[in-house]
Protein backbone atom coordinates (compact mmCIF):
# COMPACT_ATOMS: atom_id res chain seq x y z
CA UNK A 1 0.00 0.00 0.00
CA UNK A 2 2.66 2.37 0.81
CA UNK A 3 4.28 1.87 -2.83
CA UNK A 4 1.40 2.26 -4.33
CA UNK A 5 0.75 5.40 -2.34
CA UNK A 6 3.91 6.93 -3.79
CA UNK A 7 3.62 5.58 -6.69
CA UNK A 8 0.19 7.67 -6.86
CA UNK A 9 2.08 10.80 -5.89
CA UNK A 10 5.50 10.91 -8.04
CA UNK A 11 4.09 13.49 -10.08
CA UNK A 12 3.00 15.91 -7.47
CA UNK A 13 6.22 15.14 -4.86
CA UNK A 14 10.20 13.93 -5.56
CA UNK A 15 10.69 10.07 -4.77
CA UNK A 16 12.89 10.99 -1.97
CA UNK A 17 11.25 12.62 0.22
CA UNK A 18 8.22 10.17 0.05
CA UNK A 19 10.16 7.42 0.88
CA UNK A 20 11.60 9.23 3.83
CA UNK A 21 7.91 10.02 5.13
CA UNK A 22 6.75 6.35 4.78
CA UNK A 23 10.22 4.93 6.25
CA UNK A 24 10.79 2.71 3.18
CA UNK A 25 14.11 2.62 1.03
CA UNK A 26 14.32 3.83 -2.83
CA UNK A 27 15.98 0.36 -3.86
CA UNK A 28 12.71 -1.29 -1.97
CA UNK A 29 10.18 1.08 -4.10
CA UNK A 30 12.19 -0.20 -7.27
CA UNK A 31 11.66 -3.72 -6.34
CA UNK A 32 8.14 -3.17 -6.31
CA UNK A 33 7.84 -1.26 -9.59
CA UNK A 34 9.85 -3.57 -11.02
CA UNK A 35 7.43 -6.90 -9.52
CA UNK A 36 5.11 -8.31 -12.16
CA UNK A 37 1.39 -7.52 -10.43
CA UNK A 38 -0.12 -9.69 -8.40
CA UNK A 39 -3.36 -11.99 -9.16
CA UNK A 40 -5.91 -9.28 -7.26
CA UNK A 41 -3.96 -6.87 -8.52
CA UNK A 42 -4.56 -8.33 -12.60
CA UNK A 43 -8.09 -9.29 -11.83
CA UNK A 44 -9.13 -5.62 -10.67
CA UNK A 45 -7.54 -4.10 -13.62
CA UNK A 46 -9.62 -6.38 -15.81
CA UNK A 47 -12.90 -5.22 -14.06
CA UNK A 48 -11.91 -1.83 -14.05
CA UNK A 49 -11.41 -1.83 -17.83
CA UNK A 50 -14.63 -3.20 -17.89
CA UNK A 51 -16.22 -0.93 -15.81
CA UNK A 52 -14.77 1.81 -17.66
CA UNK A 53 -16.15 0.07 -21.09
CA UNK A 54 -19.52 -0.28 -19.50
CA UNK A 55 -20.06 3.75 -18.18
CA UNK A 56 -18.08 4.89 -21.36
CA UNK A 57 -20.84 3.54 -23.75
CA UNK A 58 -23.46 5.00 -21.88
CA UNK A 59 -21.91 8.08 -22.16
CA UNK A 60 -20.81 7.96 -18.49
CA UNK A 61 -24.49 7.97 -17.29
CA UNK A 62 -24.37 4.88 -15.30
CA UNK A 63 -23.59 4.46 -11.75
CA UNK A 64 -22.69 1.22 -9.85
CA UNK A 65 -26.15 -0.74 -9.76
CA UNK A 66 -26.24 -0.29 -13.63
CA UNK A 67 -22.85 -1.22 -14.38
CA UNK A 68 -23.12 -4.06 -12.52
CA UNK A 69 -26.16 -5.32 -13.98
CA UNK A 70 -24.04 -4.78 -17.53
CA UNK A 71 -21.15 -6.76 -16.10
CA UNK A 72 -23.56 -9.53 -14.91
CA UNK A 73 -24.39 -9.74 -18.15
CA UNK A 74 -21.61 -10.73 -19.00
CA UNK A 75 -20.54 -13.74 -16.54
CA UNK A 76 -18.61 -11.55 -14.33
CA UNK A 77 -18.89 -12.40 -10.82
CA UNK A 78 -18.67 -8.93 -8.71
CA UNK A 79 -20.56 -7.79 -6.01
CA UNK A 80 -22.51 -4.46 -6.21
CA UNK A 81 -20.57 -2.99 -3.70
CA UNK A 82 -17.36 -3.81 -5.07
CA UNK A 83 -18.14 -2.39 -7.61
CA UNK A 84 -19.06 0.76 -6.23
CA UNK A 85 -15.94 0.86 -4.62
CA UNK A 86 -13.50 0.87 -7.86
CA UNK A 87 -15.14 3.34 -9.32
CA UNK A 88 -15.16 5.66 -5.96
CA UNK A 89 -11.07 5.07 -6.30
CA UNK A 90 -10.93 5.88 -9.63
CA UNK A 91 -13.43 8.74 -9.55
CA UNK A 92 -15.78 6.90 -12.40
CA UNK A 93 -19.09 8.50 -11.48
CA UNK A 94 -22.56 9.37 -12.99
CA UNK A 95 -22.42 12.22 -14.82
CA UNK A 96 -26.60 12.70 -15.77
CA UNK A 97 -27.80 16.12 -16.03
CA UNK A 98 -31.38 16.20 -14.12
CA UNK A 99 -32.93 19.08 -15.39
CA UNK A 100 -36.01 20.82 -14.42
CA UNK A 101 -37.79 22.29 -17.23
CA UNK A 102 -40.69 23.88 -17.35
CA UNK A 103 -43.33 22.91 -20.56
CA UNK A 104 -46.93 23.53 -19.20
CA UNK A 105 -47.63 27.60 -19.34
CA UNK A 106 -51.20 28.14 -18.47
CA UNK A 107 -51.22 31.41 -16.62
CA UNK A 108 -52.95 32.78 -19.48
CA UNK A 109 -55.26 30.03 -20.43
CA UNK A 110 -58.65 31.87 -19.04
CA UNK A 111 -61.41 29.25 -20.82
CA UNK A 112 -59.98 25.67 -20.41
CA UNK A 113 -62.02 23.21 -22.18
CA UNK A 114 -63.79 21.10 -19.71
CA UNK A 115 -62.17 17.64 -18.48
CA UNK A 116 -64.32 15.12 -20.54
CA UNK A 117 -61.91 12.29 -20.00
CA UNK A 118 -62.47 12.06 -16.12
CA UNK A 119 -58.93 9.83 -15.76
CA UNK A 120 -61.34 7.01 -17.36
CA UNK A 121 -57.96 5.72 -19.12
CA UNK A 122 -59.23 2.49 -20.65
CA UNK A 123 -61.27 2.27 -23.91
CA UNK A 124 -63.60 -0.75 -25.66
CA UNK A 125 -62.30 -0.08 -28.96
CA UNK A 126 -59.82 2.44 -30.88
CA UNK A 127 -60.28 6.03 -31.40
CA UNK A 128 -62.35 6.87 -28.59
CA UNK A 129 -59.98 8.62 -26.36
CA UNK A 130 -56.33 10.40 -27.37
CA UNK A 131 -53.93 12.12 -24.95
CA UNK A 132 -51.35 14.32 -25.20
CA UNK A 133 -48.47 16.03 -23.19
CA UNK A 134 -45.02 17.55 -23.73
CA UNK A 135 -41.42 16.94 -22.50
CA UNK A 136 -37.92 17.95 -22.19
CA UNK A 137 -35.76 15.22 -23.20
CA UNK A 138 -31.96 15.13 -24.01
CA UNK A 139 -30.83 13.57 -27.43
CA UNK A 140 -27.82 13.34 -29.55
CA UNK A 141 -28.50 16.69 -30.89
CA UNK A 142 -29.12 18.02 -27.92
CA UNK A 143 -32.38 19.31 -25.70
CA UNK A 144 -35.46 18.94 -27.50
CA UNK A 145 -39.07 19.30 -26.98
CA UNK A 146 -41.45 16.38 -27.68
CA UNK A 147 -45.02 16.56 -28.20
CA UNK A 148 -47.04 13.44 -28.97
CA UNK A 149 -50.30 11.87 -28.96
CA UNK A 150 -51.38 8.35 -27.40
CA UNK A 151 -54.29 6.22 -28.12
CA UNK A 152 -55.46 4.82 -24.99
CA UNK A 153 -56.84 1.77 -26.21
CA UNK A 154 -53.57 0.28 -27.79
CA UNK A 155 -51.27 2.85 -25.76
CA UNK A 156 -49.65 3.23 -29.34
CA UNK A 157 -48.04 6.35 -29.90
CA UNK A 158 -50.16 7.57 -33.12
CA UNK A 159 -48.46 11.53 -33.48
CA UNK A 160 -45.33 12.87 -32.62
CA UNK A 161 -42.72 15.98 -32.97
CA UNK A 162 -39.87 17.44 -32.14
CA UNK A 163 -38.78 20.90 -32.05
CA UNK A 164 -36.33 23.43 -30.15
CA UNK A 165 -39.02 25.19 -29.42
CA UNK A 166 -42.22 24.68 -27.20
CA UNK A 167 -45.12 26.64 -29.57
CA UNK A 168 -48.19 25.65 -30.73
CA UNK A 169 -46.68 24.27 -33.73
CA UNK A 170 -45.12 21.43 -32.00
CA UNK A 171 -48.31 20.18 -30.42
CA UNK A 172 -50.28 21.04 -33.86
CA UNK A 173 -47.34 18.65 -35.73
CA UNK A 174 -48.44 15.92 -33.74
CA UNK A 175 -51.54 16.23 -33.83
CA UNK A 176 -51.92 16.13 -37.57
CA UNK A 177 -49.80 13.20 -37.76
CA UNK A 178 -52.41 11.15 -35.57
CA UNK A 179 -55.10 12.29 -38.34
CA UNK A 180 -53.22 11.22 -41.13
CA UNK A 181 -52.34 7.84 -39.38
CA UNK A 182 -55.78 7.28 -37.99
CA UNK A 183 -59.34 7.41 -40.14
CA UNK A 184 -62.19 9.08 -37.67
CA UNK A 185 -65.57 7.71 -37.48
CA UNK A 186 -66.62 9.08 -34.53
CA UNK A 187 -66.32 12.52 -32.12
CA UNK A 188 -62.82 11.68 -30.51
CA UNK A 189 -61.42 13.16 -26.82
CA UNK A 190 -58.42 14.81 -27.19
CA UNK A 191 -57.36 15.42 -23.72
CA UNK A 192 -54.09 17.55 -22.55
CA UNK A 193 -53.33 19.81 -19.98
CA UNK A 194 -54.32 23.58 -19.63
CA UNK A 195 -50.75 24.58 -21.20
CA UNK A 196 -51.09 27.78 -23.51
CA UNK A 197 -49.94 25.78 -26.56
CA UNK A 198 -53.24 22.95 -25.87
CA UNK A 199 -55.35 26.57 -25.63
CA UNK A 200 -54.04 28.39 -28.55
CA UNK A 201 -56.57 28.78 -31.43
CA UNK A 202 -55.06 27.19 -34.35
CA UNK A 203 -54.86 24.15 -32.35
CA UNK A 204 -58.55 24.44 -30.85
CA UNK A 205 -59.45 24.95 -34.74
CA UNK A 206 -57.55 22.06 -35.85
CA UNK A 207 -59.80 19.75 -33.20
CA UNK A 208 -63.22 21.57 -34.36
CA UNK A 209 -62.33 21.42 -38.47
CA UNK A 210 -61.84 17.53 -37.52
CA UNK A 211 -64.83 16.67 -35.24
CA UNK A 212 -62.51 16.41 -31.72
CA UNK A 213 -63.79 17.00 -28.65
CA UNK A 214 -61.03 18.98 -26.45
CA UNK A 215 -60.63 17.83 -23.01
CA UNK A 216 -57.94 19.34 -20.24
CA UNK A 217 -57.17 18.49 -17.24
CA UNK A 218 -57.74 20.24 -14.11
CA UNK A 219 -55.39 22.68 -13.02
CA UNK A 220 -52.87 21.23 -10.80
CA UNK A 221 -53.88 17.54 -11.01
CA UNK A 222 -51.13 16.04 -12.97
CA UNK A 223 -53.12 12.54 -12.04
CA UNK A 224 -55.85 14.26 -14.79
CA UNK A 225 -53.58 12.99 -17.31
CA UNK A 226 -51.41 10.39 -16.17
CA UNK A 227 -51.07 7.49 -18.55
CA UNK A 228 -48.66 10.52 -20.82
CA UNK A 229 -46.99 10.84 -17.72
CA UNK A 230 -46.46 7.35 -16.76
CA UNK A 231 -45.09 7.11 -20.82
CA UNK A 232 -42.91 10.10 -20.37
CA UNK A 233 -41.66 8.62 -17.15
CA UNK A 234 -40.70 5.21 -19.39
CA UNK A 235 -39.27 6.84 -22.17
Amino acid sequence: MKYAFIKSQRKYHALTPLCLVLNVSTSGYYDWLDRPPSTTERSKQRLLTKIRCFHHASRQTYGSPRIHKDLLAVDECVSVNRVARLMRAENIQSKMAKRFVITTYSKNTLAPAPDRLKRAFRTAAPNRAWVSDTTFIRTRQGWLYLAMMLDLYSRQIIGWAMSERNNAKLVIDALQMALARRAIEKPIIVHSDQGSTYASNDYQCLLKQNGLLPSMSRKGECYDNAVAESFFGTL
